[in-house]
Formats: structure tokens, C-alpha cells, sequence
């Protein structure tokens, strides 16, 4: 059944989960969603031009172009398993709690000043993600860059049984997603389930020499590549300013490369020095990895700056929140110089947003932030969701239940002349505030 399958997919090459994007020739497979059931788009699916649905119930099966099966998802993950067997490419896996994917957009960036490269789209990372994003490989291409997430053990193993990666990195293990992990332990175990599919294969790591954690628990019989600060680091460089955009230099055979990026916060020199790393690896030259990085531009509320007609100047971060890139991002806003050029002199505040699937240790996370934004000297701080809601906070920290809230109260109390770090996760929706800001 998977050679039927995989027979058709070299036809188009094209697969797809939604009844809207069918293209001739394509492989439909039929999902089954909270309000949804794909498995009744069969019929229509074929009429605009699917070559094969794959379907999990035989009341829809139309002729001989609907294939049956028990689990849609399991069929899609082992045709995108045995497409990979057939990739004579090399693919890079990208995990971690935070920067996956600045890491793998700043790493397909410098990939593709030598090599024609695929990767992940946007952040479709997960089990379904994976297996998409091989399948949607195009065929000429060289490289593969494909991000790889998780919220439960076994599921970065898991992934890496389906991309099979050749070599990749861990961008760093933080406090996320606890509620599913049950422990940071639990966070660790996971995440380096990547190192354990490639010291099995005997591939290539990169890793952050700064990073203890990651250090300690790389493997013995893989290529180890480092990079950062350290003097022992096989790629070194540094962190130079933030001016609001963060400046960095590396260093290749005595040269300096010295590079002003469009991103924002010191903690993204980590996510610069992956990209460089896994560059020279491949032998792309410096000169054209330092235009890549510095050509790079982010989007989607990832590390974004905006300078607005009241003044203000944002710094939109509101993608994902978790405990460690929260405290990165406040880390990273207390340390930022406000002009002193402009008049009235500008202020700092923040824009919070609560966060998610901490389990147990949800309370105590919410308090370490109130004090890490205690220690940031700010006018304003406006903490949005319920879990701020029973924690003590001082005067100057305002709470609201959810954006809306929030977008009633900067009508009636407009912000100008200041400077703003807006930070919480997608579903907290903050970046619906831009406008007022």
C-alpha cells in the first residue's frame, strides 16, 4: 500500500490534509477534526483531481482511488518516512525550547548562499508538521533544514524516526511545557532524544559550548561541532551590542567577521553562532554567511521592532512565552539604553502575557516573572490572563483578564513617548495591540 502510495506521490509530488488546496495529481489525506470529518471531502477531492484520498472510513470510499486505513496519520508518517529513505541529501534536525525556528530560518538563510535548500515552513513541527515538510521537498534540492518540537516524551524520537536526520542541534533546554514533560528532567530527556538518533547513526551535532546542559549530555561516538564564547569553542565569537538590533562578530582563521543584525535581544547571539556553525560546516564562505545573517529580517512577532506615529517603540515578541525565554526577554529589555535625544523623555513599559501548560509549577513560574519584572525598572507593566490574577504585585503592575481588557484600557489611557516590550505566547493574541500602541 505505501509503494501505491509512494508510486502516485512521485507523480505530483504534491500531498495535502485540506480539501481547499487540491491540485491535480495530488495524494489526499482525509483528517478527522473536532467540528470536521475530512473523510466526507473524499468524494469532491477526487472530482477536482486527486490521484488517491486516504480515508479511515469506508462509507466514503468512492472506487479504487480511496484507500482504507486505521489511522490516516500513521499512513501519512510511513509514506513520509519512505520518501526520506530515498533523500540522498543531507538533513539537518533543529530542536530546543526556544529559537527553533529564528535558528532554522537564520540557518536556511545562510545554507541557501550555496545550496538550494528546503525547510520547514513557518513552524509545522510536530507530528503532522514533519511529515509534511518532507513530503513537500522539492526535487532539486540539496539541503534540508527540518524543525522538529514537542510538548511529550518520546515525541523528538519519535520525529527523528521519520526525518532521520544526518546532523542537527539543540538551541537550548528550557522550562516549557512542563504540564506534559511532568520535570525540566523530563524537558532534557526529550530534547536530547535528538543526540541519541544521531549518535546511533554516528552524525554530526552542533552545540552552544556555553551551554552546561547540552554539553553534558552530548554524545561520544558523534562529530561535535561548538560555538559561542568559549575559548575552547571550534567556531568563537561574541556578543557586541544591542542598538536596538543586536550586533555580533565571529571569528574564521584569524579574520573578524563582525555582523549587525535585524534582531532583537542579546539572546539571539546563540541562535547567529548555530547558523555560522552549521555554515562553515557545510563550506559556505564567511563574507556571504555575514550578508545571509545580516540580510535576515524576522516575522511573525518573533524579535520584531516597531516604531510607531505615537512614538513608541515596540519590541514584539509575542510568538511563544515560556519561563526561560521570558526571563531571556526581560533579561534582554532591562539591559536596553532608551534615547536621550528625544523630548519628553521616553519611559519603559511591558505588556505580559500569561503562560501555558506549566502544570504545577505554573504559580511559582508566574511569580518568578513578577519578580524578574520588579527588577526591571518600568512605569507600567500590563499582565494579561487569569494566572496573574492570585499572585501579590506591586502598584505599578496592572491585571487584566485578557487582551480585550487590555485594549479598552490603552483607549482610554493612551501610551506615548515610551518604550515597550510586548511578550507572551500566540494564543494570548497581544499582537492584536499593535495598533494601539
Amino acid at each position: 500500500m505505501i509503494e501505491q502510495l509512494y508510486n502516485a506521490y512521485l507523480q505530483s509530488h504534491a500531498v495535502t490534509t485540506d480539501s481547499r488546496a487540491i491540485t491535480p495529481g495530488c495524494l489526499f489525506f482525509a483528517f478527522r477534526g473536532e467540528h470536521f470529518d475530512g473523510n466526507a471531502f473524499a468524494p469532491q477531492a477526487l472530482e477536482q483531481g486527486a490521484a488517491l484520498c486516504v480515508i479511515s472510513d469506508a462509507d466514503y470510499k468512492v472506487d479504487d482511488r480511496c484507500i482504507v486505513v486505521d489511522d490516516v496519520l500513521a499512513t501519512l508518517q510511513e509514506l513520509a518516512r519512505h520518501h526520506r529513505r530515498h533523500l540522498e541529501i543531507p538533513v539537518i534536525g533543529i530542536t530546543g525550547t526556544n529559537g527553533k525556528t529564528t535558528t532554522k530560518e537564520l540557518v536556511t538563510a545562510v545554507l541557501s548562499k550555496r545550496y538550494r535548500t528546503s525547510a520547514t515552513k513557518g513552524n509545522f513541527n510536530n507530528h503532522l508538521g514533519v511529515p509534511l515538510t518532507l513530503l513537500a521537498i522539492p526535487e532539486d534540492t540539496e539541503l534540508a533544514i527540518v524543525e522538529m518540537g514537542a510538548n511529550h516524551p518520546g515525541e523528538i524520537a519519535s520525529l527523528c524516526s521519520i526525518a532521520d536526520p544526518d546532523c542537527g542541534l539543540i538551541t537550548n533546554v528550557g522550562r516549557a511545557h512542563l504540564e506534559g514533560f511532568g520535570s525540566f528532567e523530563g524537558v532534557i530527556r526529550t530534547k536530547t532524544e535528538l543526540y541519541r538518533h544521531l549518535a546511533a547513526k554516528e552524525g554530526t551535532v552542533f552545540v552552544n559550548a556555553d551551554n552546561a546542559t547540552l554539553m553534558e549530555h552530548l554524545p561520544r561516538n558523534t562529530r561535535n561541532i561548538t560555538y559561542g564564547t568559549a575559548a575552547r569553542a571550534d567556531v568563537h565569537g561574541s556578543h557586541v551590542a544591542d542598538n536596538p538590533f543586536m550586533k555580533f562578530y565571529f571569528e574564521v582563521r584569524d579574520n573578524v567577521y563582525t555582523v549587525q543584525t535585524h534582531l532583537l535581544g542579546a539572546y539571539n547571539f546563540d541562535n547567529c553562532m548555530a547558523a555560522v556553525a552549521v555554515g562553515l560546516h557545510f563550506g559556505v564562505e564567511p563574507w556571504d554567511i555575514k550578508e545571509a545573517i545580516e540580510e535576515y529580517t524576522p516575522t511573525n512577532q518573533r524579535s520584531e521592532y516597531r516604531e510607531t506615529a505615537r512614538h513608541n517603540r515596540l519590541y514584539l515578541d509575542c510568538y511563544n512565552a515560556n519561563p526561560s525565554s521570558m526571563a531571556a526577554a526581560i533579561a534582554s529589555f532591562r539591559s536596553l539604553a532608551l534615547p536621550t535625544t528625544h523630548y519628553p523623555l521616553p519611559t519603559k513599559m511591558a505588556v505580559i502575557g500569561g503562560m501555558h501548560e506549566l502544570g504545577a509549577a505554573e504559580q511559582q513560574e508566574h511569580e518568578r516573572v513578577i519578580g524578574q519584572l520588579e527588577a526591571c525598572p518600568l512605569e507600567r507593566v500590563l499582565l494579561v490572563g487569569p494566572e496573574w490574577a492570585p499572585l501579590p504585585h506591586p502598584d505599578n503592575m496592572l491585571l487584566f483578564p485578557d487582551t480585550e481588557a487590555v485594549a479598552t484600557y490603552l483607549k482610554e489611557h493612551p501610551v506615548s513617548d515610551a518604550t515597550i516590550l510586548v511578550k507572551g505566547s500566540n494564543t494570548n493574541r497581544l499582537w492584536t495591540l499593535e495598533k494601539l500602541l
